[in-house]
């Protein structure tokens, strides 16, 4: 195999840096060069014979305009912290708890008529005669209340400063100009943008790519006024940033009835993508997806018209694109871009229906990580965090493939790093290797085929809507990370494809999550056909892995609705007085690997003793194994990704898919694992760890023994 020492990868350039930017292109083997937030590439590197990529963000940094519209800037519902009245009357300050850099209340006539003040105490709603808004002082004043009951007020506020140019000026320590956002709901705002992008494309003949920040609306990020509580809300696939009286009204004549700021703030908890979404939800997601999918499609075909690509980087204001939507293909993208810390979310952008797919690798070069601790500065140490982010992508990019990989941030910053420099250089040269195995054909997988159930299904296919370390709390994160570099068929599915027989092309269903949320599935697991489809699906000889509290929901015979097939249940309280069954642990399969590591609950219990506990930790019920018909139920309290419980896992996949005694390429040291490509015959090993390692594999050429480095990955031949 011939070893591409250029091509497939994007450099950051960076003006005043001409010779570094230059120097690194050759020695990476870049073949674009593209701009980051604050800066900008000279003609010396725009001349320079390499692609150009040029980043816009299409509804930031316009203020001009922006402070001459100021009533077409984004907006979003807020609700204040609940106050409890000590007398017949109560004064709220609407701004006390947020960052008066990000908000300004929205006192307008047309916002006001949305607001809404709500009895916390009893759920109802506060008539408009008994409060009042103080616009100088900023306050609602609630008249002939009820002492000691907690009052809110939810309103309508523009965002006056863009939260990613907000969080970069934060983390870089700019000394900027605060960057506006407006919003192209309004005819206005759209006009304006199809005459700046007209304008944009005729000015910059040279870029090939222009670099999508996403389109319009940004994920919800809500700052606090307190830097004890700076970041008060965060959630990745929330629409909670789309409102504005116009599309409020507008949704209300298409579809029959109106939404409330009640609708949007949910009494402080907001519309949470972890939480199973509601009719009305759902509705305002297609609305607004339409309008996104609609204008967005015209800003494209400007810059097609200009002989150049469009691509779309999948974080930050990416709400309304839906990679997963059907329509998806409906802009006309050429290609998506999406920035990675894991392998899930390499996964995520690989299984898109575009011709391009880029990722943008970890650390950025900026002085500091997300979470605040030094990357490129004293104290940090770069290269030792590129290997870590890299063993977790490098193994879900050998099971699909990626066709570019790149750099986002100031290039500047890695001078005094030549151990980064000589780390990125490899990265880039195995990525190529690994991206020319796909062009030869697909890796070896087993036979046995999983669903992963949740109520997105496919629309949130290989997302939690947040990155790994944002939603580690999660145990759904934990698998699809698990699952991303295994030799595993995956799919994603909903309660209606239940319905719709989804279910005979797969052999194994995951649900897995906390009861109520949108990954164990809520109230949907009230829906009895769908539990009748399971039950048969299993008896048939499918099998059911529940992890945490699956198909969980109140108000039936048992707390979990697949107890039946797992033979265990959670008691929630009610069994303080009963008995239960005694067990021995017994792992006749060998199955649970050594090292690793479940999180049990004193609350499981055996149903009527049948489930065979394969693992226990404390004295609690760890794994379990139950047959039921010629399929089976297997539950876990809990599983946290670690390379242990990747091959836990992979062991009751190949359990429940009678593939136990299938060895070949499966390697015997869990800290390694492999991806077998039969057209070309290459075996590709990977070491997991900080460690060195050996490890064998079973091929169909003979036992394959091999010593790695830690972390090296080894191409070799074995037919």
């Amino acid at each position: 195999m011939s070893k591409h020492r250029a091509g497939a990868f994007t450099l950051p350039g960076e003006s005043g840096y001409e010779a570094l930017t230059l120097e690194l292109a050759e020695r990476w083997g870049a073949d674009v060069i593209r701009d980051s937030d604050g800066t900008k590439l000279s003609d010396e590197i725009i001349n320079a014979g390499y692609g150009i990529y040029s980043t816009i963000c299409i509804i930031r940094d316009h203020n001009a305009w922006a402070s001459q519209n100021p009533d077409k800037l984004q907006q979003c519902f807020l609700i204040t912290n609940p106050k409890v009245a000590v007398q017949d009357y109560v004064s709220i300050y609407l701004m006390e708890d947020f960052f008066a850099e990000q908000f300004r209340v929205n006192d307008s006539r047309e916002a006001f008529k949305y607001w809404q003040v709500v009895d916390r105490t009893t759920g109802e709603e506060v008539p408009g005669e008994q409060w009042n808004y103080e616009r100088e002082s900023g306050n609602v004043v609630l008249t002939g209340i009820a002492p000691w009951h907690k009052y809110t007020v939810s309103f309508m506020a523009c965002r006056i400063w863009e939260e990613i140019s907000m969080y970069n000026h934060t983390t870089n320590n700019w000394d900027k100009e605060h960057l506006m956002q407006i919003d192209p709901v309004y005819p206005e705002t759209q006009r304006y943008l199809l005459d700046w992008m007209e304008a944009w494309c005729t000015q910059h003949k040279e870029t090939t790519v222009v670099r999508f920040t996403s389109l319009f609306y940004n994920f919800a990020w809500i700052w606090g006024s307190s830097e004890r509580n700076r970041h008060l809300f965060s959630d990745w696939g929330s629409y909670d940033f789309t409102v504005s009286s116009r599309a409020l009204e507008l949704f209300a004549q298409k579809y029959g009835y109106a939404l409330t700021a009640e609708d949007f703030v949910n009494g402080g908890k907001y519309r949470v993508s972890h939480v199973p979404a509601e009719q009305r939800k759902l509705d305002w997601m297609a609305f607004i997806n339409d309008f996104v999918i609609g204008f967005g499609k015209q800003l494209i075909d400007i810059v097609h018209k200009h002989g150049k690509q469009a691509y779309v980087f999948y974080d930050d204001s990416w709400v309304g694109i839906e990679p997963y939507n059907d329509r998806f293909q409906e802009f006309g993208f050429d290609g998506i871009i999406k920035c990675v810390f894991s392998g899930y979310e390499a996964r995520l952008c690989s299984g898109v229906n575009v011709d391009t797919h880029e990722i943008r690798l970890h650390p950025y070069l900026f002085p500091v990580g997300l979470g605040g601790a030094p990357t490129f500065m004293e104290g940090g140490d770069p290269t030792l965090d590129a290997k870590k982010y890299w063993i977790n992508i490098r193994r879900a990019l050998l099971r699909e493939p990626i066709d570019r990989i790149g750099l986002g941030g100031y290039l500047h910053l890695v001078e005094p790093y030549p151990d980064f420099c000589g780390y990125i250089e490899k990265i880039a040269n195995e990525f190529r290797e690994i991206k020319e195995l796909h062009q030869q054909g697909k890796p070896y997988q087993i036979k046995t085929k999983v669903a992963i159930l949740h109520a997105w299904g496919k629309l949130r296919s290989w997302t939690l809507s947040g990155h790994f370390h944002e939603t580690h709390m999660h145990d759904l994160i934990h698998i699809n990370e698990a699952l991303s570099g295994l030799p595993v068929d995956v799919q994603f599915i909903d309660f209606e494809d239940i319905r719709q027989g989804k279910l005979q092309n797969v052999d194994v269903v995951i649900n897995a999550g906390s009861a109520g949320s949108a990954w164990s599935g809520g109230d949907y697991w009230k829906d009895n056909k769908c539990v009748d489809i399971l039950t048969e699906w299993v008896y048939e000889g499918g099998t059911f892995i529940g992890i945490n509290q699956p198909s969980a929901v109140s108000g039936y015979d048992s707390f979990f609705r697949m107890a039946h097939v797992l033979g265990v249940d959670e008691d929630t309280g009610s069994r303080a007085a009963h008995g239960r069954w005694t067990y021995g642990v017994r792992d006749e399969h060998g199955l649970v690997p050594e090292g690793a590591g479940i999180t049990p609950k004193n609350s499981i219990y055996l149903t009527d003793g049948s489930a065979a506990v394969v693992n226990e930790t404390d004295g609690m019920l760890a794994v379990s194994a139950h047959d039921f018909g010629k399929g089976k139920g297997i539950y876990l309290p809990s599983l946290q990704f670690s390379f242990e419980n990747t091959r836990l896992l992979m062991n009751l996949i190949r359990f429940a898919g009678n593939e136990l005694q299938e060895t070949k390429y499966i390697t015997d040291n869990l800290y390694t694992e492999c991806a077998y490509y039969p057209e070309s015959k290459i075996l590709v090993v990977i070491n997991n760890s900080a460690e060195p390692q050996k490890t064998s594999v079973e091929t169909e050429y003979g036992l394959q023994t091999l010593e790695l480095a830690p972390y090296d990955t080894v191409i070799t031949t074995i037919g």
